[in-house]
């Protein structure tokens, strides 16, 4: 077992989504919670895709002690293809995503790398680059590669995703008079 073998990435730009990082959430019911995100890679990032790709085969390199000693002919690759495995959800398209997650609260800051505090700051549907490290699994027969979320960086706001509508896009068609607006009483 070869413990130099990286299984680090850095991501390029990539967009957050089922993002859960203020408070740990169960993915399914009576589930362990966990912090986590979806990470949207576009299919144009092949220097992305390459780095996971390769920490992914590290990953099984390193684990082959949870393998029995050898490579699983079939196992659950964290790296998918948004348009096979979500062709209806739009943000998906032209994309690979992974899902990340981890039982502490990971880092989160801005592009200054300052932390970010405010909530609605960092949230699904905004961009930025994530830190992950794949390692290999083997629970009940069920064998893998799993992605653990280190920490996440914000560099720009990306339409909200998760059926969640900002006022001012909720308002925008709204013709408001001119004295409505500006009577002074600030109520019609």
């Amino acid at each position: 077992m070869n413990e130099n073998l990286n299984t680090k990435v850095i991501t390029g730009k990539v967009r957050f989504s089922y993002l859960h990082v203020w408070e740990p959430a169960a993915i399914s019911e009576g589930g362990e919670k966990k912090y986590s995100a979806s990470l949207i890679i576009p299919k144009s990032d092949t220097k992305t895709i390459e780095s996971i790709k390769t920490a992914i085969q590290n990953a099984l390199k390193v684990g082959i002690g949870k393998f029995g000693g050898k490579v699983p002919a079939v196992y659950k690759n964290p790296l998918r293809d948004g348009d096979a495995e979500r062709p209806d959800d739009e943000a998906y398209k032209g994309a690979f995503f992974i899902n990340a997650n981890c039982k502490t609260k990971p880092g989160v800051v801005n592009a200054m790398r300052k932390p970010i505090e405010n909530e609605d700051e960092l949230y699904s549907g905004c961009y930025g680059y994530a830190s992950v490290t794949f390692y290999a699994f083997n629970t009940n027969g069920n064998k893998g590669i799993a992605c653990g979320l280190n920490n996440l960086m914000k560099i720009a706001d990306g339409e909200p995703l998760g059926g969640r509508s900002t006022a001012e896009s909720d308002f925008a068609d709204i013709e408001v008079p001119f004295e409505a607006a500006d009577d002074g009483d600030g109520l019609f």
